[in-house]
């Protein structure tokens, strides 16, 4: 099925976040430790460094189409695989991760701030982003308020939407649209190739319920996020967004 979504735009992602309630492990050792049992079952994940705000990240060499990244930060875990050749695949990696971190990084499930399983789609396009992005979705009066101003030139449309899925609130959906335009090219008409982003999220907040493992609480996301993006997402916003880049 993510060979649909490689038709569909110029890259695409799927993405596990855990964030913690608490400070991870920052030690030398238990860093390193973790990442070599992550090499263990990935051995091409060859590249480790540290960023000066303190996270540490494991990846593949970034120039493959596909590739894998992992980061630990200050109170967030992150797992992400760029063009997957299957969602098994991406998902497989995020599992593993999840399967180890209550033993090496000691995060219980009662740790747990949010769980989420995203899925992202970039679109290269040179242009105005914001003004394709409110010529696609910009229906409806709020929009229209606006753009009906004679030589008005949109500067910032960046819909986005969340959603609850359960009447706790506690398992959200969220759809959003990222631009990378700024007015400083609008004001020249000077555009670089960038991407515009689709981002889909399904969030788990609070610690899991007794007897219930990150393993399952992903999983659950995942089936849930794809039957989302089956019936809605895919058709009525990735396509639109292609089919309008291909027609510029």
């Amino acid at each position: 099925m993510s060979s649909l979504y490689g038709i569909l735009c110029d890259d695409f992602f799927i993405n596990m976040n855990l964030n913690t309630e608490m400070t991870l492990p920052s030690e030398r050792d238990t860093v390193l430790n973790f990442f070599e049992r992550i090499q263990k079952t990935y051995p091409s994940m060859r590249n480790f460094y540290s960023r000066e705000n303190g996270d540490f990240i494991l990846e593949e060499d970034k120039d493959q189409e596909t590739h894998r990244w992992i980061s630990i930060e200050q109170r967030r875990i992150c797992s992400g695989c760029v063009n997957p050749p299957s969602i098994q695949w991406a998902l497989d990696q995020h599992l593993t991760v999840l399967q180890l971190v209550p033993y090496m990084l000691s995060v219980s499930p009662l740790d747990c701030e949010a769980l989420d399983y995203m899925v992202g789609f970039d679109f290269a396009y040179r242009g105005n982003h914001d003004g394709l992005v409110a010529e696609v979705f910009g229906g409806g009066p709020l929009a229209s308020a606006l753009k009906e101003i004679p030589e008005a030139v949109p500067l910032n449309f960046e819909p986005s939407m969340t959603v609850a899925l359960d009447e706790s609130c506690r398992r959200q959906a969220r759809l959003m649209v990222e631009t990378r335009t700024s007015a400083y090219q609008v004001r020249r008409r000077d555009f670089q190739e960038e991407p515009i982003s689709i981002y889909f999220t399904l969030r788990q907040y609070g610690s899991l319920p007794p007897d219930t493992t990150y393993e399952q609480t992903l999983s659950e996301l995942q089936e849930v996020s794809e039957e989302i993006l089956q019936q809605y997402v895919l058709e009525g916003v990735v396509r639109p967004l292609a089919q309008a880049i291909s027609t510029q």
